[in-house]
């Protein structure tokens, strides 16, 4: 994954925050697929906020690093893995307007 990559939310996700943590459901044939329920704790809640709107890894790295206090190279190391792991299950993905101006 490229620390350029410019990755959102999905939109076939439903999401709460209950008790502090982020609960991410899939949405499959417009049924909550419960099997298939996400917690984020702090860190995975700020990402989650924040790609609200289209991010780039790198832009993710810097926020939590700054609300965290580690170094930036841990963070882009977590913050790498972390979304490269929502990618792979379905909550995240590259905006249909950046996939289109890339092909």
């Amino acid at each position: 994954m490229l620390k350029e990559e410019i990755l959102v939310r999905s939109e076939s996700v439903v999401a709460r925050v209950v008790a502090g943590e982020t609960l991410i459901v899939p949405v499959r044939a417009t049924v909550g697929d419960l099997a298939s329920i996400y917690s984020f704790n702090g860190t995975g809640t700020l990402i989650w906020k924040l790609l609200e709107s289209p991010r780039s890894v790198a832009q993710l790295a810097t926020a939590v690093a700054q609300a965290y206090e580690v170094e930036p190279a841990q963070a882009e190391r977590d913050v790498t893995n972390f979304v490269s792991e929502m990618k792979s299950v379905g909550l995240v993905e590259v905006p249909a307007s950046v996939a289109m101006a890339g092909d």
